[in-house]
């Protein structure tokens, strides 16, 4: 998606649906003569004010009305808003003049990327608009706001201006190099890139935290079959969402489901039973399952604790529970232990898992983490850059100065310091309308 200059663009800027209030945003050169004609004049700037909405001869809507002139809003373009009763015949209704008038509707994304455009946000923030609008999870929400509040940028931006200072220094020693201050000069660019490799491997080196917590922390239950793994994925959920059957091999497939936990955002799969057989699609089920855990963030393994033990089952687990404690022939074993028939245990085991899911994602008091998988690539790309450089020679500061530059733009491709329009694209491209 390209930006349009000069055109007007609008859209609605709240849930679609019917619903008590819906907003409609116009940017561009034509919202304020939009605002104008179609209320009769421009309110003050950022005071709502209840105005008859009119096209033609046709009355729309009684609404309140804001003006928000450029560049104090948030794309940086003339903005105005239109709060209007959110019956669809109100909004097509404005969507229909807003058209008569010459402007189009938004892309998705649009809006917080002309912002991006005009210097109102940088890309990290626009992308913590995405994940304000998708917050499911207290944790998702207080992470997602952190970001927008520049958290990220400013540790971005920190990184990228000691580059610029090592590269300044790098540069010098090749400018005065017979001057005798330049051996020293690139010493230091050196010590300075070393201190920003440290930095950027610590920040990698976070076992996914940001984004197992922006994308949902995964829980794969594995299990032999009738262990009773569908029985906690109900237990866990709360309601009947995965078959439960005493015929072993019920489960073929992987069933994910997800689950507020402790006020993160979990997605729980339960598996197929694991055990050989020489049915394919059952085989093709516990590969899944076994594929399932691997790509898991935790693997709890549940057993059947009335049944003789086996480690054959091919996983290693981060957590083992013992079920069916409530029967004749139950075996204490290490570990927690539990009845899906009678709920004992359970509150333990939702106990553990809370808190081994917050000691895996919490980030409170540290610095801010990886969201997003397009940060984790620039950085490793950086961080090789560095790398790279520290390994020129001594008497060849330029190699050790491109490496520098290119170090620069991978960086400066997180914040949208580079101009890229490929990387706007890719950024945009899934927001939703009206954002």
């Amino acid at each position: 998606m390209a930006a349009k200059d000069g055109q007007t663009i609008y859209a609605l800027a709240s849930a679609p649906g019917r619903s008590g209030v819906a907003v409609v945003r116009v940017s561009g050169p034509g919202a304020g003569p939009a605002l104008t004609a179609l209320a009769g004049g421009l309110p003050k700037p950022r005071a709502a004010t209840l105005r008859t909405l009119r096209h033609g001869k046709v009355d729309i809507d009684r609404a309140l009305v804001l003006w928000f002139p450029a560049p104090h809003s948030f794309t940086g373009e003339d903005v105005a808003e239109f709060h209007l009763h959110g019956g669809r015949a109100v909004r097509e209704s404005l969507f229909a003049a807003l058209a008569d008038l010459g402007q189009r509707p938004a892309e998705p994304g649009e809006f917080s990327r002309r912002a991006v455009e005009h210097g109102r946000l940088d890309l990290t923030r626009a992308e913590a608009i995405a994940d304000l609008v998708d917050a499911e999870t207290p944790a998702q929400l207080r992470q997602a706001l952190r970001q927008y509040d520049g958290a990220l940028a400013e540790l971005y931006e920190g990184w990228r201006a000691a580059l610029i200072g090592a590269l300044g220094r790098a540069e010098a020693a090749i400018d005065f190099s017979d001057d005798g201050v330049g051996e020293a000069e690139f010493a230091g660019a050196r010590a300075q890139a070393a201190s920003i490799i440290d930095a950027l491997q610590k920040h990698l080196d976070d076992a996914r935290r940001g984004e197992a917590l922006r994308e949902g922390f995964r829980l794969a239950i594995v299990g032999a079959p009738n262990a009773g793994k569908s029985s906690l994925i109900n237990a866990l959920v709360q309601r009947e969402a995965a078959i439960v059957s005493e015929v072993p091999g019920t489960t073929r497939d992987v069933i994910e489901l997800r689950l507020n936990l402790g006020g993160y955002l979990v997605h729980v799969a339960d598996t197929a039973g694991l055990r050989q057989t020489s049915d394919a699609v059952e085989a093709e089920g516990v590969r899944r399952a076994l594929a399932q855990a691997q790509a898991s963030d935790l693997v709890l393994l549940l057993r059947d604790g009335t049944a003789p033990y086996t480690d054959h089952l091919g996983v290693t687990p981060d957590l083992i529970v013992w079920n069916k404690n409530d029967l004749p022939g139950f075996q204490k074993r290490d570990g927690l232990s539990l009845s899906l028939k009678s709920g004992e245990g359970l509150a333990q085991l939702i106990e553990t898992l809370t808190a081994t899911v917050s000691e895996r994602l919490e980030t409170k008091g540290e610095a801010p983490v990886l969201t997003r998988p397009r940060h984790r690539e620039a950085l490793k790309q950086a961080l090789d850059c560095l790398r790279h450089a520290l390994s020129a020679p001594q008497d060849q500061p330029e190699l050790f100065a491109e490496d520098l530059r290119l170090a620069l733009r991978a960086i400066g491709r997180i914040t949208g310091r580079v101009d890229v329009e490929e990387l706007l694209d890719a950024v945009f491209r899934d927001f939703c309308i009206g954002k």
